[in-house]
C-alpha cells in the first residue's frame, strides 16, 4: 500500500484513467468496465480495476489541482508500476471555436503554478503529452465523429481569479482551454519515463459565461471516456 492508495501491488492495471471527480471514476467503472473491483476508498478518492474489451484497465480519482494529482500520479507510477495515464477532466474554454461539450486533446500544458519553477530552480519546463497516446486519441475521436480540438491548455492554480480577465493573455498566445492538473501530470510522466495524455470536455465557456451542471460533468461526458478507454485498450 501507499500513503493515499490502499491497493496492493498488482491491484492496479498498467493503464489508468484519471478523472478529478471520484464520482466520475465510479461512473466510468460502473458503466464501461466489466468485473470491476474497488481497490481504493481512502479519503473518498475511489479507484477501480476492471476490463474493457477484454483488457485490464483502472480508473482512479485524483481530486482537484496540481498538488492532488501529483500525489496520485507519483504513487501510481512509482509504487504500482503504471505505464499509461490519461486524465479525463473538464475545462473552461477561452477560444471562440471551442464550445460547451467539445473535447480538447491537450498537446501541452502551460501553468501559472510554482510546481515546475520549484523543480527546475526558477526555470521553465515545457509540459507535453506523449505523442503515441495523443495520436491514438485523435484517431479515436475521428472514429466517434465528435467535435474535438487538439491544442495547448493552461493548468491554473486559481479557480476564482481576482482579475476576471487574466485568461486573455493566455488566449493571445494560443491557449484554448483552462483546467488545473495537466502540467503536473505531464511533468511527472516525463520524470518517470511513462506515457501521459489529457482529454478534457468543455464544461464552461469563460468567454460566453455559460456552463454545464455538476451532474453533467459526472455522468454525461461519455465521448471523452470512450476515447480514453479506446486509446489504451
Amino acid at each position: 500500500m501507499s500513503i493515499h492508495l490502499e491497493a496492493e501491488k498488482g491491484d492496479i492495471a498498467e493503464s489508468v484513467l484519471l478523472p478529478g471527480d471520484p464520482l466520475r471514476a465510479k461512473f466510468i467503472a460502473e458503466n464501461f468496465l466489466d468485473n470491476i473491483v474497488q481497490y481504493n476508498s481512502v479519503r473518498g478518492m475511489h479507484g477501480y480495476t476492471g476490463a474493457y474489451k477484454g483488457q485490464r484497465v483502472s480508473v482512479q480519482g485524483t481530486g482537484m489541482g496540481i498538488p492532488s494529482i501529483s500525489i496520485y500520479a507519483t504513487e501510481l507510477v512509482e509504487i504500482y508500476g503504471v505505464k499509461n495515464l490519461i486524465r479525463v477532466g473538464s475545462a473552461g474554454s477561452i477560444n471562440n471555436e471551442v464550445k460547451l461539450r467539445d473535447i480538447v486533446i491537450a498537446v501541452s500544458a502551460s501553468t501559472d503554478a510554482a510546481f515546475n519553477k520549484l523543480r527546475f530552480k526558477g526555470m521553465d519546463y515545457a509540459s507535453t503529452a506523449d505523442f503515441s497516446l495523443l495520436e491514438k486519441a485523435v484517431s479515436q475521436a475521428r472514429v466517434k465523429n465528435c467535435r474535438f480540438h487538439v491544442g495547448k491548455i493552461l493548468s491554473s492554480d486559481t479557480f476564482y481569479a481576482d482579475d476576471p480577465g487574466s485568461w486573455k493573455i493566455w488566449a493571445d498566445f494560443g491557449i484554448i482551454a483552462i483546467e488545473m492538473e495537466a502540467a503536473a501530470l505531464y511533468t511527472i510522466a516525463a520524470k518517470f519515463g511513462v506515457k501521459a495524455l489529457t482529454l478534457l470536455t468543455i464544461s464552461d465557456n469563460i468567454i460566453e459565461g455559460t456552463q454545464t451542471s455538476s451532474e453533467d460533468r459526472e455522468k454525461t461526458f461519455t465521448d471523452m471516456m470512450e476515447i480514453a478507454l479506446n486509446t489504451v485498450c
